[in-house]
């Protein structure tokens, strides 16, 4: 089963419990500050994909077996349960709620479409995997080697937090090679075939190209009570950019 990181309800309220799913190089701890702000009246989990972070390593990164790890982790939890997922994350909750829509109460897909993209993120595992990790000893000299192939220091620091320095050499806590071999499935989509007819908000970031108006026909022909909504001066990584207007955005829509 997935590795679970739970935030119990510092005011237990009825609310079922919102689980929370990572993109691409993320981790559950990635998501920590909103996930507590959020657990104000409700269990929040935010889980570790697989081949990402404590959870297990495999050989496919598919949606189909995704959604299967994220309903095995509802299943433990009782369902209905409400269901955040950020990109890659997003599109393994899609695949999760049009083939297993007993399972939610409600949806949020943050900034992806359930549609086959074209860019590549190929390059960031070989920034990674590039580095002698036998030569750093603390994240600043890892930051510092890994600005030769990542510019922006915003994205450094979040692959570096992935890089765990309680082993020695320290070592990636993302299964790096079968990434790059499953890429053309994370940023595909398997055309997957369902309705949900639950609520469902599609969060974006203002500044982002990842829902595009043209995937609106697409999206509202699988999720009909589809919800649109933008983040002011965020763009893909909205949840970090603009950590509290995504988590009262979320909050208004979960608990209207």
């Amino acid at each position: 089963m997935l590795s679970m990181i739970r935030h119990p309800a510092t005011d237990p309220s009825p609310s079922p419990t919102l689980v929370i799913a990572h993109g691409l190089y993320g981790s559950g701890r990635n998501w920590g500050v909103i996930a507590r702000r959020l657990a104000d009246r409700r269990l929040v989990v935010a889980v570790d994909m697989r081949n990402h972070g404590d959870s297990p390593r495999a050989p496919s990164q598919s949606y189909p077996d995704m959604a299967a790890d994220l309903a095995e982790v509802i299943d433990a939890l009782g369902a209905p349960v409400d269901l955040l997922g950020h990109s890659m994350g997003g599109k393994a909750a899609m695949h999760l709620a049009l083939t297993r829509p007993d399972l939610l109460r409600r949806l949020v897909v943050a900034d992806i479409a359930p549609v086959a993209y074209d860019h590549d993120q190929t390059r960031h595992v070989h920034a990674m995997a590039g580095l002698d990790l036998s030569a750093i000893a603390t994240r600043a000299a890892a930051d510092a080697a890994l600005a030769s192939t990542v510019a922006d220091p915003a994205l450094r620091a979040f692959f570096l937090q992935s890089l765990d320095f309680r082993t020695h050499p320290p070592s990636w806590k993302l299964n790096l090679a079968v990434l790059e071999a499953e890429m053309p499935k994370i940023v595909g989509w398997p055309g997957t075939l369902g309705q949900f007819d639950r609520p469902a908000l599609f969060l974006t970031g203002a500044e982002s190209s990842y829902v595009r108006p043209e995937h609106r026909e697409t999206i509202r022909a699988l999720f009909s009570k589809a919800r649109f909504a933008r983040i002011p001066g965020a763009g893909h990584w909205l949840h970090a950019e603009q950590p509290r207007a995504f988590e009262e955005t979320v909050r208004v829509f979960l608990e209207a």
